[in-house]
């Protein structure tokens, strides 16, 4: 839905398009892990290994839990940022630096016509975290950056791929949908009172 694995990322809270998120898919490890498999991330095998890792160490788990919900709220303010056309902070610019410094440290150079960066060795409690930070930096320094919007309707983030960077929602389906219904609405109501 976000078009970019670190906004979709972002976009595990729910809630208004203003204020405080008032949802969460990730509620702990387990829940990490498989939004990971769910997003493609994480194969089967790295799914079953990460979760029996959790079992095995779960103070390693609750660390990289609790690491990988810091780095979502530092990701949020940085591209809710970039949505409304301001700059993020430098704090946050920093975090997500040395957060990719670290991943690319656990990462491989592997070939699939062109090189790319896996994590297919990885056998650490954050290793579901690394190919979003991963993602998120490639984002701010590949990508155009004022496709990056909120959705009208909702919390979501997205990067806007049509043709003419119109955009409005997260999905025409669910918030789209129903904003058109309310204009709908209003717009009957006004023609009434006349």
């Amino acid at each position: 839905m976000g078009g970019n694995l670190a906004l979709d990322f972002v976009n595990t809270r729910t809630g208004p398009p203003v204020g405080s998120p008032d949802g969460d898919v990730l509620t702990g490890y387990p829940e990490l892990v498989a939004w990971a498999g769910y997003a493609g991330t994480l194969t089967e095998a790295e799914v079953t290994r990460s979760l029996r890792l959790s079992h095995d160490d779960p103070d390693a788990a609750q660390a990289a839990f609790g690491r990988a919900l810091r780095t979502r709220d530092r990701l949020d303010e940085v591209f809710r940022a970039l949505a409304t056309g301001r700059s993020p902070s430098g704090a946050d610019l920093a975090h997500l630096r040395d957060e990719e410094a670290d991943a690319l440290a656990h990462a491989l150079l592997d070939r699939a016509g062109s090189y790319v960066w896996t994590w297919r060795d990885d056998h650490t409690a954050a290793r579901p975290l690394r190919p979003v930070v991963h993602a998120a930096v490639q984002l701010l320094t590949t990508g155009a950056l004022d496709r990056i919007k909120g959705c009208g309707g909702c919390r979501f983030l997205f990067h806007d791929e049509s043709k003419n960077r119109s955009r409005r929602w997260c999905s025409m389906d669910d918030c789209g949908t129903v904003e058109k219904a309310r204009r709908y609405v209003a717009t009957r109501r006004t023609r009434a009172t006349r």
